[in-house]
């Protein structure tokens, strides 16, 4: 029997948050779709990449058509060469979630940067900041061994961070040595303990859905699939206006996203005088590009089983979205809304 439709919020009542996490190609953007056809929502991105202005095809950026289906927020809010943090993304949704509910409406955060998740919930860590002298002593030497040899230097102090992270992990490697040599300490000691003024009232208030594969070859497939489609449908001219700009280079955090990563540099080795791709690079680029992806869901879905507050869906051959928005809506307690 189907869930009865839950109420129109109100903004008297301040509805909670609903989170929808999960890996890449599991589903999470097309739950939230079939939610909005149900209830009064609006969905805030909670992805590294979605941010980024430029950068359409290869982050799966929701459609102009699915956008007016709900409000989506969080989405081309930076260009390419600007960063954006775990901290910035708690105070702007933080500051959405209460706008949302100010309006009457339910605040849906729907995506797979479980830091992002990670800093809502928990707070942010008490982390020194940046210091530009180490990264770039850390830079040289990464550029001279390897970000694999590093990796293996930030195995033997602080193996609980290395363990997260893929050996070609530049960005959060280097992250993970400057905060070592800066404090002495290991990243993963720091995680644990809050810095409560900095962390006060960053909890979001709501349950967490996790959308985890029951075979792990079906996300495989899908996740083969997406990155074909991406290829269909221009990524590679994407990455090459991109790279034409002459304002970014591969060691920003926004060229560093899982397929621009592997695409700009297949480029970088194309023929020069067409720039192109040849059959034999467009394959292997392929090839690389799907298994970064799928090292990227494995990651993903090792941050989520350390969630333990999180309400598992699971997604398969026969998941369809409308059916995962019933399913989803039936668990909430009553007093939800």
């Amino acid at each position: 029997m189907p869930a009865p439709t839950p109420p129109t919020p109100s903004p008297l009542t301040r509805p909670r948050a609903l989170c929808i996490a999960g890996p890449t190609a599991s589903g999470k953007s097309a739950l939230a779709l079939a939610l909005a056809e149900r209830l009064p929502v609006e969905i805030i991105s909670v992805d590294s990449a979605l941010v980024y202005r430029g950068m359409d095809i290869g982050t799966a950026k929701p459609t102009a058509a699915e956008r007016a289906l709900a409000p989506h927020h969080l989405i081309d809010i930076r260009e390419p060469t600007q960063p954006y943090s775990a901290a910035e993304f708690v105070r702007d949704a933080q500051q959405l979630i209460a706008d949302i509910h100010a309006r009457g409406r339910l605040p849906v955060l729907v995506g797979g940067t479980m830091l992002y998740f990670k800093a809502l919930f928990d707070g942010l860590d008490d982390l020194p900041p940046a210091d530009a002298a180490v990264r770039a002593a850390i830079e040289a030497r990464a550029a001279k061994l390897g970000w694999p040899a590093l990796h293996a230097e930030l195995a033997a102090v602080d193996p609980a961070t290395a363990a997260r992270l893929a050996p070609a992990d530049g960005q959060r490697i280097q992250r993970a040595l400057e905060v070592w040599q800066i404090t002495g300490q290991p990243m993963s000691a720091l995680h644990t303990t809050k810095n409560i003024a900095a962390s006060a009232g960053t909890a979001c208030a709501g349950p967490l859905f996790s959308l985890e594969p029951e075979d792990r070859a079906w996300l495989h497939a899908r996740i083969a699939q997406r990155f074909d489609a991406m290829l269909a449908d221009g990524f590679l001219t994407e990455v090459q206006a991109l790279r034409a700009r002459g304002d970014l280079r591969p060691d920003m955090p926004s060229m560093r996203c899982v397929g621009y990563r592997q695409a700009w540099e297949a480029l970088d080795a194309a023929a020069p005088q067409t720039g192109a791709l040849g059959a034999p690079q467009l394959a292997a680029l392929r090839e690389r590009g799907v298994a970064a992806t799928r090292q990227l869901a494995k990651r993903q879905l090792t941050w989520l089983r350390s969630m333990p507050q999180r309400h598992v869906i699971t997604v398969g051959d026969n998941s369809r979205p409308s059916a995962l928005a019933q399913q989803l809506l039936a668990s909430l307690p009553p007093d939800f809304f």
